[in-house]
């Protein structure tokens, strides 16, 4: 049960967005500016990042459904999300993908963590500033949408279908779709 009132059957972050529309529009458009925007990184990719950060914070909503949003978009190559959760050192992901989940790691733990041989690294593996940039910011930003749906105990399905339902349609809209 939620903390505060919610809307039933409204999961995860939609949950307070629904109850706090003054706030839905600008977290809906900080994700759609980081996850879809222009970036020389692609979504899938930068939804795996989001993805990382929240399964590191143990966040299950956020994890379950950026997971599926990232498989959708990754499509034949899908596979590439669950093995990187199991085991980053292992997954299939290119040099520049292992430096950057690195570096998110590290924001979500201090960002003050991240140093010059984790840029570097990052860099000789083909990262460009738009692309640290982009990996930094949605690191932080993940951590603050992990803390708001766990801080507010939102209701957290566990019907994988309800995950699928919700990475197709982030992967086709987007999030400045209305949820309403």
């Amino acid at each position: 049960m939620a903390h505060i009132a919610l809307p039933d059957g409204a999961p995860g972050i939609v949950g307070p967005m629904l109850a706090y529309p003054e706030t839905e529009v600008h977290l809906n458009g900080l994700a759609q500016a980081l996850l879809r925007g222009p970036s020389s990184l692609t979504p899938a990719e930068r939804e795996l990042i989001a993805t990382s950060v929240s399964h590191g914070n143990e966040c299950y909503f956020c994890t379950n459904a950026h997971a599926a949003t990232a498989r959708e978009l990754y499509g034949q190559s899908s596979a590439v999300v669950d093995a990187t959760l199991a085991n980053l050192v292992e997954a299939p992901v290119s040099d520049k993908m292992r430096a950057l989940l690195a570096i998110a790691a590290k924001v979500r733990q201090d960002g003050r963590l991240v140093n010059e041989s984790d840029i570097a690294r990052a860099r000789a593996a083909g990262a460009d500033d738009k692309a640290i940039h982009d990996t930094v910011l949605i690191a932080a930003a993940f951590c603050m949408f992990n803390r708001y749906v766990d801080g507010l105990a939102t209701w957290t399905p566990k019907d994988p279908d309800i995950y699928r339902q919700t990475g197709e349609m982030l992967a086709t809209k987007g999030y400045l779709h209305s949820i309403r």
